[in-house]
């Protein structure tokens, strides 16, 4: 057993209660202030503490535990010697009576199964072996050389959600030991893929160092996703090649930033999505890894009663009443842009950061106030999840200006139209009316309207990493999770899916061939909506889950995309490309800030005859073709879509319109159709006023 060397003074010092964490001191002496010397200002917030130690672990060295002599205001701090670049270390509690001899820990700090010490909330990385996990002292030396933000506007940008591991993981033309990494992330040929692809912004699930929760470990399955946060400051090691790891914490911290860094210089974005609602600890009975031994009132929130007030569905959620916990999670952005050059963020459950006293959202939480008028957060993306599980959760529109808000109306509203709805056609039953898509369509600007917020206020997402993939959505009308060890119990019931006659994989081939056009449906709709698009890894090219719509513990096959080129999802692979490049299209013509300002686009809707929609049309089942006519303030028409959600084949006549001179009928050129006819019509044109032929369950997309 190796036991550590105990320092039991306890003489107040030179140290300072900011900033948080492990810092370069700053005492006037050069041997003491030197930024590559051993000695460190520590610095942790810890009101349940009355006293803190920290032990550390040079580099090869012994572990050394020292008593931090000064308390600010529940910060401890105090200057620590001996703790250069590469040290683990942690904190504890000092047991009482401290000087005696008698308080030499008996605990071995690398004994298997062990975890006597909490890491540091403003720990820049972790380490974890046998069982013990500590945090490191990392430095920040890394050349980003010219790197800069590709700052894409938000009417120009197209997130595409990953995850780093799954991304890569099966990759055939990515070296065996970069896969599944952050390195493979940036490899060549990924970056090919999503530059051809046309998407603008990679958002990553949580990078953030995680553990697998305790019911997971029983059953044996990890924690996939990530949403399980233990360090804010810390990139997940895991996610880095095993030389990376083996070579510390600072080659981790390296390979992260060189992602970063590749895929700027190729144009790309990098958003991370990040789990501040709640941390690792869980509930009462969860594990202390951190918080919970630091402060756990304070932290957490609580009822009246001194009871964890969960709005997460995680055990716990943090207390965003609390200015220590604002500021925490404030310091942990700021670090992510300053340090990684991170493009924005999407927050998990972003409800319960917006919480006041009385456990209600409020528009004006301190904590949105603070990153907005914050000059390093208020210039980079940030995508709220606008819900979580407690009262009065669900907030879709209701985030203040400067926030985009992930829309489930725009999800729930083209699933049903193209899924739900079609599948009671097909059981000889009636569909819902169009109003509701058309809505979508244009953005859901009414819902954005009392947040001040424009149409790209409007996240927009047909899929998700919860729930079925684009491709599963076609093929299964039920969950499958059974392999998650629930019984199936997991897992959203409402999803809005149809299998199209069969339930899973077939040969069949007419039920194949509707399948294949829902998908295109689904990515044509995503692509022509206003607003901001998100694509999830893999609908691309016809991924699936086996119905498997909650894959969180699944770290396999199952979740890893495949790359096999197959005919179906070259198919897909073409369409989605398709309407992505007609999307950049269209959006070349528009005004700089379109569309901003109702007053600088306008929408004109018509009917199956060219006319007009009527009051009773919008909300008539029996109507389910409908045409958008697209343009700007100054006249100029860029486009025409038109939808048919009927089970038949329909005539339309397009909308009449003259030249800008005035004269003639302009011609409008089918660009898109989502019909199996693509390839023999496209280019085809037809003269405003005439008629022609829209497929049904089809969408067919002009310009002019």
């Amino acid at each position: 057993m190796v036991m550590p060397f105990i320092d039991t003074a306890s003489t107040v010092d030179a140290s300072r209660a900011f900033p948080l964490g492990i810092s370069v001191p700053h005492t006037g002496s050069p041997a003491v202030d030197d930024p590559r010397g051993a000695f460190a200002n520590v610095a942790v917030y810890a009101p349940g503490v009355t006293t803190l130690e920290i032990a550390f672990q040079p580099p090869g060295g012994t572990w050394q535990v020292k008593t931090l002599p000064n308390l600010t205001d529940g910060v401890h701090h105090g200057i620590v010697e001996g703790i250069p670049a590469g040290s683990r270390y942690g904190f504890r509690a000092s047991p009482e009576h401290e000087a005696l001899p008698l308080s030499m820990p008996s605990t071995d700090f690398d004994a298997v199964g062990e975890q006597p010490l909490l890491m540091d909330p403003y720990g820049r990385a972790v380490d974890e072996r046998e069982g013990l996990i500590t945090s490191v002292r990392v430095g920040n030396d890394f050349d980003w050389g010219l790197d800069r933000s590709p700052r894409v506007p938000w009417r120009n940008t197209i997130v595409y959600e990953a995850h780093v591991r799954g991304q890569t993981k099966l990759h055939p033309d990515i070296p065996e030991e970069l896969q599944g990494t952050y390195a493979g992330m940036a490899h060549p040929a990924m970056i090919e893929h999503l530059i051809s692809l046309g998407i603008t912004a990679i958002q990553l699930l949580p990078v953030h160092f995680h553990v697998d929760e305790p019911h997971l470990q029983q059953l044996g399955l990890p924690n996939y996703w990530g949403y399980n946060t233990a360090a804010f400051f810390a990139p997940h090691p895991g996610y880095a090649t095993e030389a990376a790891q083996a070579a510390g914490a600072h080659a981790v911290q390296d390979e992260f930033k060189g992602m970063v860094k590749l895929l700027h210089a190729a144009g790309l974005e990098v958003i991370l999505d990040v789990v501040y609602n709640h941390t690792a600890e869980g509930g009462k009975d969860g594990p202390t890894l951190s918080f919970r031994g630091l402060g756990e009132m304070q932290y957490y929130r609580h009822d009246g009663h001194g009871r964890y007030v969960d709005t997460t569905g995680c055990g716990n959620s943090l207390n965003f009443a609390e200015p220590r916990v604002v500021q925490l999670v404030l310091d942990s952005l700021r670090y992510w842009v300053n340090e990684f050059h991170i493009d924005g963020f999407r927050f998990d459950l972003a409800v319960t950061l917006c919480r006041n006293g009385a456990n209600e959202f409020d528009p004006r939480h301190p904590f949105l106030v603070a990153v907005g008028a914050d000059p390093v957060l208020s210039g980079v993306k940030l995508i709220s999840e606008p819900w979580d599980v407690g009262y009065g959760g669900w907030q879709t529109g209701k985030f203040p200006a400067g926030w985009v808000d992930w829309n489930d109306h725009f999800r729930d509203a083209v699933r049903s139209f193209w899924l739900a709805d079609r599948a009671a056609i097909d059981a000889g039953g009636t569909g819902g009316p169009v109003a509701r898509l058309a809505d979508a369509l244009s953005g859901s600007a009414r819902l954005f309207e009392a947040s001040g917020r424009s149409r790209l206020a409007s996240l927009n997402l047909v899929t998700a990493h919860d729930g079925f993939t684009l491709a599963d959505l076609t093929a299964y009308d039920r969950k499958h999770n059974e392999a998650n060890g629930e019984q199936n119990r997991d897992g959203h019931g409402d999803n809005r899916s149809y299998n199209h006659g069969f339930e899973g994989p077939t040969e069949d081939l007419e039920i194949l061939a509707r399948r294949a056009q829902s998908r295109r449906n689904l990515m044509a709709c995503l692509m022509i909506s206003q607003g901001v698009p998100m694509i999830t890894a893999g609908d691309e090219i016809c991924r699936t889950q086996q119905g498997n719509n909650n894959a969180y513990c699944q770290d396999n096959a199952l979740t890893w995309i495949d790359w096999t080129n197959t005919t179906e999802s070259h198919a897909m692979l073409r369409t989605t490309k398709r309407v992505i490049r007609l999307r950049k299209e269209f959006l070349a013509g528009q005004p700089h800030d379109y569309p901003t300002r109702d007053t600088q686009s306008y929408f004109h809707w018509f009917d199956v005859n060219g006319k007009p929609m009527s009051a009773d049309t919008w909300h008539d089942p029996g109507h389910r073709v409908i045409q958008l006519l697209l343009g700007s303030d100054d006249g100029h028409v860029d486009g025409l879509v038109v939808v048919n959600g009927g089970a038949d084949d329909v005539k339309v006549t397009l909308p009449r319109l003259s030249n800008d001179d005035g004269t003639g009928h302009r011609l409008f050129e089918l660009r898109v159709t989502t019909s199996e006819l693509h390839d023999r019509r496209q280019g085809a044109r037809v003269a405003s006023g005439e008629r022609d032929l829209v497929q049904a369950n089809t969408i067919n997309i002009y310009r002019t």
